[in-house]
């Protein structure tokens, strides 16, 4: 699996496809979201590097398969590598609650994409009122 280096908008780019990708459909409206919410700017990535970081988790992804072919999107220790790549406590809030957003962009929250939420909070000691507290307006 590619390295980041640790707090960079690459390391927190990748949590975030990660969450886009982990019930194994891709929807627009989710880059619509990253757009709209100007993410972007949030994690200070272009979307050019952004689509780059895309890219290489898919290869990431595939590169894991199983030998009869069979692909793992959700791998609890990839996820948590991913997970200690972030360690600062605003911009693991600040993913958090990008990555909430994202996954109900396309209105169809998953089971995988809550489990996998789910479990991204539980691993940063984070809760919703967590969310709620740092980005109430």
């Amino acid at each position: 699996m590619k390295k980041y280096p640790s707090n960079s908008a690459e390391a927190m780019a990748r949590i975030l496809v990660m969450q886009m990708m982990c019930d194994g459909n891709f929807d627009p409206a989710e880059i619509d979201e990253l757009e709209h919410k100007r993410v972007y700017e949030a994690l200070g990535i272009s979307r050019k590097a952004f689509i780059q970081v895309f890219q290489d988790y898919c290869n990431d992804v595939s590169d894991d398969a199983s030998e009869d072919g069979n692909i793992r999107l959700v791998d609890r220790e990839r996820i948590d590598q991913m997970l200690d790549a972030v360690d600062e406590p605003r911009k693991r809030l600040m993913l958090a609650a990008i990555a909430l957003g994202i996954a109900k962009a396309d209105n169809d929250f998953s089971n995988v994409e809550l489990a996998v939420f789910r479990h991204m909070l539980k691993y940063w000691r984070l809760n919703l009122e967590d969310l709620q507290t740092a980005f109430a307006v």
